[in-house]
């Protein structure tokens, strides 16, 4: 299996070397690498589609039905694979119960749902721009809260990516802000945003010592508890041929399909190469919407796009510090 190799050569400037094993030929290894390649971009593919299903919900089911049903077929698929390891793992389970029932709501219940509330109050192409936020909140968490140190890129990059969200959501007219305030649908997407970058920072700041399946098979219980009181209160119209598809793709791809395709992403390639993916969510949300929905991408997305992607490139990539050491 090939692996990657950190280098801090002073002649150039690679950061990451893949070598392959002498027995590897080329040609087996560049088809290794390019299916590894293969697993975010999977996971992002699956993102962006399920942004626009999302929309695709508004008429025929509920968000709340949507929202519960998603994670209890979920929780359905997992169990029989899952609930026997994770059973084995209770005394770190127990443990980290109050951790796990925090990131269960933040990651799966508040931020997931937020999505089908939001979606009748918007277009999939802004929840997708705004979804484009996520790396630059969770990096900026990550200098307030995990000692990470504040880059020029940390800076910079989150003032384009602001400006270029504030530019979508307002159609690119900004005094919109003082006079009628921010849409709904984009607030809620903002509220969700932020959620999942306090549930990614919280994620690495725990360190939840279980196995990644069993961690997300814990946390999609959670779900299922905490989301069904708003399920069982809200109107619903029943699973049916029109809605079903809709749910199930949100639970096998979304919920399932998603995370481990990124899960394994991330164990060959490592967290840096694969979180430049998520980059491409918001441009594969705005393709899929103008085929399946009809969308039309006006000047204020493609500016207000490129600026919140050029601001999350940056934020990646300048890595100077902000203030060198004394």
């Amino acid at each position: 299996m090939a692996s990657i190799v950190p280098v801090w050569g002073s002649k150039n400037k690679l950061f990451c070397l893949f070598r392959a094993p002498a027995s590897l030929g080329f040609t087996r290894f560049l088809g290794f690498v390019t299916m590894y390649y293969a697993f975010p971009l999977l996971a992002v593919i699956f993102w962006a589609g399920n942004t626009v299903v999302n929309k695709l919900t508004v008429g025929v089911i509920f968000p709340a039905e949507i929202g519960f049903y998603r994670w209890l077929f979920a929780a359905a698929m997992l169990t029989p694979v899952l609930l026997r390891p994770t059973l084995r793992s209770w005394p770190v389970v127990k443990a980290n119960m109050g951790k796990i029932f925090v990131l269960g709501v933040l990651g799966m219940a508040v931020y997931q749902s937020l999505a089908y509330f939001a979606a009748p109050k918007t277009t999939a192409t802004n929840m997708g721009i705004v979804l484009a936020l996520m790396p630059v909140m969770s990096l900026v968490l990550a200098i307030l809260t995990l000692g990470h140190r504040l880059t020029f890129g940390a800076v910079v990059g989150s003032l384009f990516s602001f400006l270029g969200v504030l530019i979508v959501i307002t159609s690119g007219d900004l005094t919109t802000l003082t006079k009628q305030g921010i849409n709904g649908g984009d607030a809620m997407m903002l509220v969700a945003v932020a959620a999942y970058a306090i549930y990614s920072t919280l994620l690495k700041k725990w360190q939840i010592p279980l196995p990644a399946m069993q961690l997300l098979y814990a946390q999609v219980l959670v779900a299922v508890v905490v989301l069904f009181p708003l399920f069982a209160v809200s109107p619903q119209a029943g699973l049916n041929s029109d809605n079903l598809p809709l749910v199930l793709f949100a639970c096998v791809f979304a919920s399932i399909g998603a995370p481990l395709a990124w899960m394994t992403g991330i164990k060959h390639l490592g967290p840096s190469r694969t979180t430049v993916f998520f980059n491409l969510v918001p441009i594969l949300t705005a393709v899929i919407a103008s085929v399946m929905l009809s969308e039309k991408l006006g000047l204020h997305h493609f500016t207000g796009g490129g600026l919140t992607l050029f601001g999350v490139l940056i934020s990646q990539w300048w890595t100077r510090p902000f203030r060198a050491k004394a």
